[in-house]
């Protein structure tokens, strides 16, 4: 089976749903609240695993309760963790608002321990990511980290994924080493300057990524699914209705890691974008994050009836 090896942050979910977030200074009542694993690296290994994908998983934990939940959402997805532990900080946490009506939702993360990844940490962990079939990163953890593990899979012959979330000014010598990047439609527009609002505006934003060196950009659309560009296509794929939404929180990483799924699969760029959009189709009809991430079976049986 084809390896799948991601670079990333594990934070522990707390999230609260409520009609709106409360003003500074303000209290309001919720309507419900959960505790679960998260961050986009994690989660985006779950997916991929899930998703039927040999995955795994490189971060920092700290000791600490919520390691321990890492490392138990990690073993039933079928990740293999790749970790250090770091006794000096803690393991991650982030606010989760969930909007009642509509399951939008808005984050903050405080990475912890796994705002201390470092190059060092890549350098150690060189021929897992040189060997990887498919390698992705995000920016959840600090670039430097990021990029040099960019160049070590892209060195090794990997296929590169950067999910260039959150938005930052990247390097452009980042971007060369990606045969692909993800990003929504407010991250393309942080990037690039261009509004994407419409298809269009996504073509007009994924160019502007391929100009930068990028090998192809997927401008994620959230209910109106992908757009899919490279040097020689330019395709939207939309999105799949598997049932009511209950929340967003997650889709994305849904999307990244079943994309990367079947990328390691063999599959055209297109049918994984395709593949991807299924999976997250399904996780928005679920609650939560890690746990939202539907298996390879769901995702098959929704494309075949879609």
């Amino acid at each position: 089976m084809s390896k799948i090896v991601i670079l990333g942050v594990f934070v522990a979910d707390t999230a609260y749903r409520a009609e709106r977030q409360p003003r500074m200074g303000e209290t309001i009542l919720g309507k419900s609240f959960a505790l679960g694993p998260g961050g986009k690296g994690s989660n985006q290994a779950v997916a991929a695993a899930m998703a039927g994908g040999e995955v795994h998983f490189i971060s920092r934990l700290g000791r600490d309760p919520f390691a321990d939940m890492a490392r138990a959402t990690w073993e039933k997805a079928g990740v293999v963790p790749e970790i250090t532990e770091d006794a000096e900080s803690y393991t991650g946490a982030a606010y989760i608002f969930i909007e009642a009506a509509t399951g939008n939702n808005a984050i903050i993360i405080s990475p912890g321990a796994a705002g201390r990844i470092s190059v060092q940490d890549v350098e150690a962990r060189a021929e897992l990511i040189g060997g990887a079939s498919v390698f992705i990163t995000q920016l959840e953890q600090p670039m430097p980290a990021a990029q040099r593990a960019l160049e070590i899979a892209r060195a090794g012959g990997a296929r590169t994924i950067l999910n260039p979330a959150p938005a930052a000014a990247i390097p452009p010598e980042m971007l060369a080493l990606c045969d692909y990047v993800t990003p929504n439609e407010s991250e393309a527009e942080g990037i690039t300057g261009i509004a994407v609002k419409s298809v269009r505006d996504a073509e007009r934003a994924a160019g502007a990524f391929l100009d930068r060196g990028v090998g192809a950009a997927i401008i994620t659309l959230g209910e109106h699914g992908a757009l899919y560009r490279d040097a020689g296509r330019s395709v939207h794929v939309p999105a799949f209705n598997a049932g009511s939404v209950v929340e967003t929180t997650g889709a994305g990483d849904a999307f990244n890691g079943a994309f990367a799924a079947a990328l390691a699969r063999g599959e055209d760029p297109v049918a994984a974008v395709r593949f991807g959009c299924a999976a997250a189709g399904i996780s928005v009809t679920r609650p939560g994050t890690a746990p939202s991430m539907p298996s390879r079976g769901e995702i098959d049986t929704l494309l075949a009836r879609t």
